[in-house]
């Protein structure tokens, strides 16, 4: 299968700078941020974004339904979530924009970023950015036969939805189990069936000192230490935010070292949280009888007879930040955890004839889970499989049978085309990054930048017309590349100092000025 550049196949371009917060509304155009594309992927509506009225939309450029997004600035380049638009809307200028042309099918384009995401155009994890231009030569294999890429589409999306309806089935069981927890004990923060309030620590196994206890610490467990298998070690990778399990372990200790260890334990029914990375991450111990002992990042917490591990959990993982003290952040993540946090944990205390009757509730959705967890990885591997194969030319795409309707579906996204050159801009020409992005917070040091872009805009021109209009904006868009925060904008100051430059350009004559109709502009000689 041939490569070809992104540029043959797609504009390649990117949004603005985003409007100020009082010009947003509760109607208009959605305005899509990097931080947008997680929510998108998961289902939220565009319609669901902030909207942008007409009047904060004169400077905006608008991007057609169909257009691809992805992150080319900042921590959300590194994530790989390539996002299609389902309407025209506004695009922040930390997001790459591809309009793909008549040459491509915008789904098979979608599916080629996924296997080969520009995420590997990185340089520098450090600093994580990608040019446009570096994104404009990026080479995607593209089959000669449109009808391929339809056909290639067609089938990677199948198996794209079968995985879509296997996450939907584990998260209805996930939303069971929830809805089970409320109606059995309510909410444990209005507490409506009046269970008496009790502390976690009144519950700790005898000795009490057993009940909280943290991963070992320092020289106790080092790095060089671990082996390629033995005695497992609980890592935060062995616990999943809903309150599962999660195998396989990726670190081990020898026997030897286990015997060291030992206080540091896990058993059978001890619930595991997480106090570092994501934060309360909990779920409760299987490990049918043998050894293991906590990392460092997690706290082991070991209860009496009279109250269950799985309501614990189910409390904790369903109401989070509603139950004594715990605290949690925007995102929904506790901000802290320690033992002390859980010694003084008070909640509501529901009879233990209760709490067993919950369990056995979840044990019985429990047994499904692994079915629809398999069901999903093997789903995965397929659509991996098939990917790997699809774009490399290796699928027998004859026993792919489309529709007239597919067809004719498809071909009516191409007039998406037609709005390239609405929305076309100057981003074939690249202007360098400083050698230390410091310089940008000063104005002496964006006036030094901007003389060095003005020098490297004109050569690229080659001869073309020069516009301070346009390399004001190719300038304004470089800077929003460079800097995450979005805070710089050109001002009053480095306009000035464009004009002079413009001026002195005349007068040695590296310009010269011409008029038409009125309307002047200034041409390398």
């Amino acid at each position: 299968m041939n490569k070809v550049a992104l540029s043959t196949v797609a504009l390649v371009t990117a949004g603005q700078s985003a409007p100020k917060q009082h010009e947003f509304c509760d109607s208009g155009i959605p305005f899509v941020r990097a931080g947008s594309l997680e929510d998108l992927l998961s289902g939220k509506r565009e319609s669901d974004l902030e909207l942008v009225p007409d009047k904060a939309a004169r400077r905006l450029k608008l991007y057609p339904k169909g257009s691809i997004l992805f992150a080319k600035s900042g921590m959300s380049a590194t994530k790989d979530r390539i996002y299609v638009l389902r309407n025209s809307a506004y695009v922040v200028s930390h997001l790459a924009v591809l309009v793909p042309n008549d040459k491509v099918s915008t789904d098979y384009l979608r599916h080629v970023l996924k296997r080969f995401p520009p995420s590997v155009l990185i340089k520098d994890p450090a600093y994580p950015a990608i040019s446009l231009g570096e994104i404009q030569d990026y080479r995607i294999p593209v089959p000669e036969d449109p009808a391929d890429q339809i056909r290639i589409a067609h089938l990677l999306s199948k198996v794209e939805g079968l995985i879509a309806q296997r996450k939907q089935h584990l998260q209805q069981l996930d939303d069971l189990t929830r809805s089970v927890f409320l109606e059995m004990f309510g909410d444990p923060v209005r507490n409506p069936k009046g269970f008496p309030i009790r502390s976690l620590s009144e519950f700790y196994v005898n000795p009490k000192k057993e009940g909280t206890k943290c991963g070992p610490f320092g020289s106790a467990l080092k790095k060089d230490e671990l082996v390629e298998s033995g005695v497992p070690v609980w890592n935060m990778d062995n616990i999943d935010p809903s309150g599962r399990m999660l195998l396989p372990f990726r670190m081990w200790i020898t026997e030897k070292k286990y015997q060291e260890l030992r206080s540091y334990s896990v058993v059978d029914g001890d619930i595991v949280i997480s106090r570092a990375g994501t934060v309360g991450k909990m779920c409760v111990v299987k490990m049918n009888g043998k050894p293991a002992i906590i990392s460092t990042n997690l706290i082991r917490l070991r209860l009496g007879p009279e109250l269950l591990p799985l309501y614990v959990v189910s409390l904790m993982t369903y109401c989070k930040g509603r139950v004594g003290r715990l605290k949690t952040g925007a995102d929904g993540a506790f901000t802290h955890m320690n033992t002390g946090i859980l010694d003084k944990l008070e909640f509501p205390y529901p009879p233990i004839d209760l709490q067993n009757q919950f369990a056995a509730i979840v044990e019985r959705v429990e047994d499904i889970k692994p079915h629809y967890l398999q069901s999903l990885t093997d789903l995965e591997s397929l659509y991996d499989a098939l990917s790997q194969k699809a774009f490399k030319g290796e699928l027998d795409l004859s026993r792919v049978v489309l529709t007239a309707g597919q067809i004719e579906t498809t071909e009516e996204t191409k007039p998406i085309a037609a709005v390239i050159t609405e929305i076309e801009t100057k981003s074939a020409i690249e202007l360098p990054a400083p050698d230390d992005l410091k310089t940008l917070t000063s104005t002496e040091g964006r006036k030094a930048l901007i003389g060095r872009w003005l020098d490297v805009y004109l050569t690229q021109l080659s001869g073309s017309t020069f516009l301070v209009e346009e390399f004001m904006e190719a300038a304004q868009q470089r800077l929003w590349d460079l800097q995450e925060d979005e805070t710089i904008e050109l001002s009053v100051a480095e306009y000035d100092h464009i004009k002079d430059w413009v001026f002195r350009a005349l007068e040695n004559g590296r310009l010269t000025q011409n008029y038409d109709k009125g309307s002047s502009w200034v041409r390398i000689v």
